[in-house]
Parts: structure tokens; sequence; C-alpha cells
């Protein structure tokens, strides 16, 4: 099962470039969203992504990847 990533490319709290690049590099073969995903309070000064419709908010991108890192990983364990 494939993942899927949603991000947004008019919140401030996000580089969507690193961002892209970096969600690319942790699934390559995920389908990545681009748009505006309604959450403009939290993306002023957070990063987030939506994972599989589940949204995931950090302090910062490095913060972000991490989170995302772990949720990716964790389904992988409970798939297996």
């Amino acid at each position: 099962m494939s993942n899927e990533f949603r991000i947004c490319n008019k919140c401030k709290g996000t580089n969507i470039k690193t961002l892209l690049l970096k969600l690319k590099e942790i699934d390559s073969e995920a389908k990545i969203i681009i748009g505006c995903q309604n959450l403009c309070g939290i993306g002023r000064n957070k990063s987030f992504v939506i994972l599989n419709h589940i949204p995931i908010i950090a302090e910062n991108e490095s913060q972000l990847i991490i989170e995302v890192t772990k949720k990716i990983k964790q389904k992988r364990d409970f798939m297996n």
C-alpha cells in the first residue's frame, strides 16, 4: 500500500521546495498532492504534511521529517 503526502504551497511555515525533495527521499513512490490543505492557522508558523489523511505537525521542517519517517516505519512494521 503506497503512501500519500499532501502539502501546501501557500503556507509560510514550510519551504515547499526542500520539503518536497525530502519527502521524495523518504518514499519515492508516494503520491504527492500539492495545494491548499485548509490548515492556514497551523501552516503560518509550523511545518506540516498530511500523511495518508493524518496531519503531522512540527515546529520546523527537520522535526517534521523525523515524525514522518517514524509514522511510515510504524506503518511498515504494522503491515509486516
